[in-house]
C-alpha cells in the first residue's frame, strides 16, 4: 500500500480536519441535541409531577373535602398550585364573587370562561419548548445533509490536482461529510421520540383537564339554588 496515501480516520481527526463551513454546521447539530436533551430531560419531570399533583388534587377533590376549604387552601399554600388546581381555583373563585339572586346561567358561562382562560394558560404552559423539540426533529438532518453535500463537493474538487485518484484520495472526505449527517440524524432522532411521546402525554391531560372543568361546573350548579337563594 502507497504510504502517502495512508490517512487517518479516526473520529477526532475527521472532525478536526473538515472544513469550517462543515464545522460550524456539526457545531450547530451539536448546540441543537445539547438543548433538545435539556428541554427533553425537563420536559419529562414537568410532565410527571403534572400527572402526580392532578392525581392527588383529584383524590381529594373526590373524597368529598369541602370546597371552600379547598379553594382557601390552594390560595393561601405557600407551594405552586397545581394546574389542575389552578382551574379549580378560577371556576370556584368566580363562583364565590356571585351575590345571591345572580342568574344562574350567566353565572355559569362567566364560571366556565373563567376556567377555561386559565386551562388554556395552563396548556400553554404544559406544551412550552415543544416546538423546538419538533423544528429540531424536522431540520436536523437537512442541515446535516448540507454539511455533507459541501465536504462531499470539497472531496471531489480537491481530486482536480491529481492525475490518478484512488478511493483512499476521496475516502477521508467523504467520511468526514457523512459526520454531518450521522449528527444530524442523532440530533433528530431523540427530539421526534421525545415530541410524539409529549403530544400524546399532554393531551391525555387535556382531556383530565376538561373532563373536571365540566364536573366541576356540574357540582357549582347544583350548589347555586342552595346557596343563591
Amino acid at each position: 500500500m502507497n504510504p502517502t496515501v495512508t490517512q487517518d480516520l479516526s473520529l477526532f481527526h475527521l472532525i478536526s480536519s473538515a472544513s469550517v463551513f462543515v464545522q460550524l454546521v456539526m457545531l450547530m447539530l451539536l448546540l441543537a441535541s445539547l438543548l433538545s436533551w435539556w428541554y427533553i430531560f425537563r420536559k419529562m419531570f414537568v410532565l410527571r409531577e403534572a400527572v402526580k399533583q392532578s392525581d392527588d388534587f383529584e383524590d381529594s377533590f373526590w373524597r368529598g373535602a369541602d370546597l371552600n376549604v379547598l379553594y382557601q387552601r390552594a390560595v393561601s399554600s405557600r407551594y405552586a398550585p397545581s394546574s389542575m388546581e389552578r382551574i379549580f381555583v378560577a371556576g370556584f373563585g368566580e363562583f364565590s364573587k356571585h351575590k345571591p339572586g345572580a342568574n344562574i346561567d350567566m353565572m355559569m358561562d362567566s364560571i366556565r370562561r373563567a376556567m377555561q382562560a386559565t386551562y388554556q394558560r395552563e396548556m400553554d404552559k404544559l406544551e412550552s419548548h415543544l416546538s423546538f423539540l419538533a423544528t429540531v426533529g424536522s431540520v436536523s438532518p437537512y442541515i446535516g445533509l448540507l454539511g455533507t453535500v459541501w465536504g462531499i463537493m470539497n472531496s471531489f474538487r480537491s481530486l482536480s490536482n491529481i492525475t490518478q485518484a484512488t478511493i483512499a484520495h476521496v475516502a477521508p472526505g467523504i467520511a468526514e461529510a457523512l459526520i454531518a449527517t450521522a449528527m444530524g440524524l442523532f440530533a433528530a432522532i431523540p427530539a421526534v421520540i421525545a415530541y410524539n411521546r409529549y403530544v400524546s402525554d399532554i393531551e391525555k391531560l387535556a382531556t383530565r383537564f376538561e373532563s373536571f372543568m365540566e364536573e366541576l361546573s356540574n357540582v357549582l350548579q347544583r350548589r347555586a339554588p342552595t346557596n343563591l337563594e
